[in-house]
């Protein structure tokens, strides 16, 4: 089962698809002037930066694709190290790597995000960037990372994919760093199947990733534009079609938010009442959260495991791509000589080792965790039995139940 938006998809996509295909044109550029070309993914940029607030909004094909073109953006390149969590998507890795920088794995804290001391202890002189993952909907601690990285004049670059929708202290996710990005995967907040999204607040920036998502050429070209293109960029462009299931999607985010924070609320409270010993993640903007997930901390490893397999999955750390210990094609020494790795460095002399347990506290939080799903059903996620998709009150009442039956027989 895949994210919350996935289940609401109804009249409202469908009409707007049925537009694009009456219409008969399904490539983001057309006549502005001709009735037939509906323009769905210039329309979804400017309603997703008047969502979030966001001077400047670039759609692209997938959320891979919006990091790739804010590397771009921000001029992540050869040389450069990035800060990144060892409890993430490997996107959030490969992107560093296809720009041909060295992404550097850091800790995590209890809220499952970037530990900031663990952060600030691994800059070097090469450090250009923190990516910051706001990991299962949950915010960074957005207000210490930026001070780290003020303080060492770093760039902020905010890895929203998982927390579409979510705030830190009133300001939308992805807006509070030099840049952010979003996905619209099938496993996201809402969702168009895959399709990505790039904010900023400057308009450089902005040309810079609307560059790179379109072979180089500035910002909405109408046609065929030649000259004054500020790099060599790639087509990860979104389609029309993509672009009208997202913009049914996002004008539902408010009332799907809604549900998910009175769901998940409601079974915390539930289990904080009827388990004492039982301890959760720590939140970083309890308002701010997306509620997509309930992540539960038991005293022991042991605890944990019998848990998750009562719940037919594992542990926090059992989720496949996001665990960077199961990551076995970063995991093991790179000589990052410009020669035989998978990245090319010139500037770079040394060797970066990536291996399982090289992040203890990470390892150890993720081993004492268990996902239990609100909105986002994910394998990858290690989510196992939950309520419905966007379950009812009652629905969300006999899960609880059901849980805590579970929980004591190991707590």
């Amino acid at each position: 089962m895949p994210g919350p938006g996935h289940y609401l998809i109804g009249e409202e996509e469908k009409q707007e698809i049925l537009d694009v295909l009456e219409g008969g044109w399904l490539f983001r550029y057309g006549d502005p002037d001709d009735s037939d070309f509906k323009a769905k993914v210039w329309t979804l940029e400017q309603e997703f930066a008047n969502y979030t607030g966001a001077k400047y909004c670039v759609a692209v094909a997938s959320g891979t694709a919006a990091l790739l073109a804010a590397m771009a953006a921000v001029e992540i390149g050869p040389g450069d190290e990035v800060i990144v969590p060892g409890f993430t998507f490997i996107a959030s890795m490969s992107s560093v790597v296809y720009s041909r920088a060295i992404p550097v794995l850091a800790e995590v804290d209890e809220s499952l995000t970037l530990n900031p001391d663990d952060v600030e202890a691994r800059i070097t002189p090469h450090t250009k960037a923190i990516l910051a993952v706001h990991m299962l909907g949950n915010p960074c601690k957005l207000d210490r990372l930026q001070e780290i990285a003020d303080k060492h004049g770093l760039l902020l670059i905010e890895d929203a994919a998982q927390a579409n929708g979510g705030r830190y202290r009133g300001k939308h996710l992805g807006t509070i760093g030099q840049v952010g990005i979003y996905s619209l995967n099938v496993y996201k907040t809402i969702s168009a199947g895959d399709g990505g999204v790039v904010v900023t607040d400057d308009e450089r920036l902005y040309r810079r990733a609307f560059a790179f998502h379109d072979q180089g050429h500035s910002p909405a070209r109408q046609g065929v534009e030649v000259g004054q293109r500020p790099l060599i960029g790639l087509n990860l462009r979104m389609n029309e079609l993509t672009a009208a299931v997202a913009l049914a999607q996002l004008r539902k985010m408010d009332d799907l938010l809604a549900t998910l924070r009175r769901n998940k609320t409601r079974l915390k409270e539930h289990l904080r009442r009827e388990l004492p010993g039982l301890g959760f993640r720590e939140i970083n903007d309890e308002e701010g959260e997306c509620c997509t997930l309930l992540v539960v901390v038991l005293p022991s490893p042991e605890q944990a495991a019998a848990l998750g397999q009562k719940l037919d999955t594992g542990t926090a750390y059992d989720s496949g791509w996001h665990n960077y210990n199961l990551m076995e094609n970063i995991l093991g020494k790179v000589t990052v000589t410009g020669e035989g790795c998978p990245f090319t460095c010139p500037y770079y002399r040394g060797q970066v080792e990536y291996h399982a347990g090289m992040l203890p506290q990470t390892d150890d939080i993720l081993r004492r965790s268990v996902v239990i799903p609100i909105g986002v059903y994910d394998k990858g996620l290690a989510t196992g039995l939950g309520p419905p998709p966007m379950a009812t009150v009652e629905q969300v009442d006999e899960f609880a139940e059901q849980f805590v039956s579970l929980a004591r027989e190991v707590l």
